[in-house]
């Protein structure tokens, strides 16, 4: 079994709950998950099954957008609602102006401080565990891209953001920032993750459906992880040389370009490719079926 589950994720489940759930129906075939969702958190979470676990990265590349709530004028240790609040004393009630006019420095490859709360490891260790031994580590900033930023709705002390970003991004961490560059604090209290690339919350499976249903009939095929890679067609004896991985001769391929997934006839992949010296040669390979 081998494909790309497209779920909606719900609240209260990490992904690690999503990815076990979905284990049991995929056995003996590997299961892993394509970006973290924290419980708090819902919507897409594409999970990978067989084969496609080997094109988690690519899935993990692709922009993420998200639909975020804040509360303004509090903070807390893992700046969501999962820990205890604290009211920022005469904290500013910021104007939609003020906060629409500082959107934009936090907008393109900004450097980004993670939370206390992160699975980010330093010295071996997850942040969250240090964390909740009460050991709560200033992480170093590190750059995240923020393609777009744009104010949903307003109404003190709830801000609602929609966000598109790239990978590595922490969105309380985004509320955070913005909220201390208006004089006050912020809390993430709900996020709903609107989709990943391609793979869009409208069209996301319903976790019921999945179980009460058949997996297979839920599944993607495993080339649906790769849309920002360039595709071409190969024939039956260039699939089996691939797959043998053995190098050969593509003119057609632009050599400018770091790589291509090959497909069969019958649409399925069959390798990712990448130049070699005056030849081609496959990345990753892939069984039939």
């Amino acid at each position: 079994m081998n494909g790309l589950l497209h779920l909606n994720k719900p609240a209260g489940w990490t992904s690690r709950d999503a990815v076990n759930r979905i284990q049991r129906l995929a056995k003996p075939a590997k299961v892993g998950h394509a970006g973290t969702l924290d419980p708090l958190a819902t919507g897409v979470l594409v999970i990978c099954v067989g084969q496609a676990t080997r094109l988690i990265e690519y899935v993990q590349r692709q922009p993420k957008q998200y639909l975020a709530t804040f509360r303004l004028g509090v903070t807390s240790a893992s700046d969501d609602t999962e820990l205890e609040l604290t009211a920022v004393p005469d904290a500013p009630i910021p104007t939609r102006e003020a906060i629409e006019a500082a959107l934009p420095q936090f907008v393109g490859e900004i450097q980004q401080r993670p939370p206390a709360y992160s699975a980010i490891k330093v010295d071996g260790r997850r942040a969250y565990d240090s964390a909740r031994r009460g050991d709560l580590m200033e992480l170093a900033p590190r750059p995240v891209t923020i393609y777009s930023i744009e104010l949903i709705r307003y109404e003190y002390p709830e801000l609602v953001l929609d966000i598109r970003c790239g990978s590595g991004t922490y969105i309380r961490s985004l509320g955070r920032d913005l909220a201390e560059s208006l004089g006050t604090g912020a809390v993430m209290s709900g996020l709903v993750r609107t989709a990943i690339g391609e793979f869009r919350l409208e069209t996301a499976a319903k976790v019921d459906d999945v179980m009460a249903g058949k997996l297979k009939d839920f599944l993607q095929p495993p080339f649906t992880a790769l849309a920002n890679v360039p595709r071409f067609e190969v024939t039956p004896e260039q699939a089996i040389a691939l797959r043998q991985g053995k190098f050969m001769e593509l003119p057609e391929l632009d050599r400018d370009t770091p790589e291509y997934a090959a497909l069969d006839l019958e649409g399925h992949l069959v390798a990712i490719v990448i130049p070699r010296a005056s030849v081609w040669g496959p990345k990753l390979v892939f069984a039939p079926g």
